[in-house]
């Protein structure tokens, strides 16, 4: 398999692409900004991208949406409780003192709850986690020990519910239900931070 991520765009989002080494496909997840970065790293792995995935719709997130599907013309998918916030990355960005924003395409497809993704001879299974946003998912790849988690879960932390759409106790029934149910040994990667695994995290995660 091939994995690998950097951090884009001003609020450090760590952006993904995952591959499958014996067909040349790959996903991107997350393009939140720097595009030249991104292309960078699909490039160097000569991966034929098949889709953009977002965990959720946070400008911060999204931001090079219109980037990637410019030039790979391949599906955006998202969940459809986030759906209609690619259409105000410009309007919010802006709020948050982050300009330059662009408003990201429509999603083609929609995000599920249990959905598998073929990426060639992986597989990539959806899990739908609202707390963060509602449309939040983690994107749970089982044969490789690996979950990216958005903004959901991080090391020794969880993603904020104060901002419209947020709920505490729901995240919390989602990081219980959906990351905690996974082995201990899964490797978690988080949309900010550093790297941690679910055992860590079940253990000493000051919010459990």
């Amino acid at each position: 398999m091939i994995f690998e991520y950097t951090e884009v765009a001003p609020l450090g989002v760590n952006c993904f692409v995952v591959g499958c080494e014996e067909t040349g496909q790959g996903v991107i997840v997350d393009p939140g900004g720097d595009a030249e970065k991104i292309i960078e790293m699909v490039s160097r792995h000569k991966l034929a991208i098949i889709a953009i995935l977002n965990t959720h719709g946070h400008f911060d997130h999204v931001g090079a949406n219109c980037a990637m599907v410019d030039l790979y013309k391949v599906p955006l998918m998202i969940h459809h409780s986030d759906s209609d916030m690619l259409q105000r990355v410009q309007e919010v960005s802006t709020r948050y003192g982050v300009p330059g924003g662009k408003n990201s395409p429509p999603a083609d497809s929609f995000l599920e709850d249990g959905q598998e993704i073929g990426i060639g001879n992986l597989k990539i299974k959806v899990l739908h986690t609202p707390g963060h946003t509602q449309g939040g998912c983690c994107l749970y790849i089982q044969s490789e020990k690996k979950v990216i988690t958005g903004d959901t879960l991080f090391a020794d932390s969880i993603g904020r519910t104060d901002l419209p759409g947020g709920s505490h106790e729901q995240l919390l029934a989602s990081i219980r239900n959906k990351l905690f149910t996974l082995p201990d040994d899964v490797t978690v990667y988080p949309g900010h931070g550093r790297a941690t695994t679910i055992g860590y995290e079940k253990q000493n995660n000051p919010y459990f």
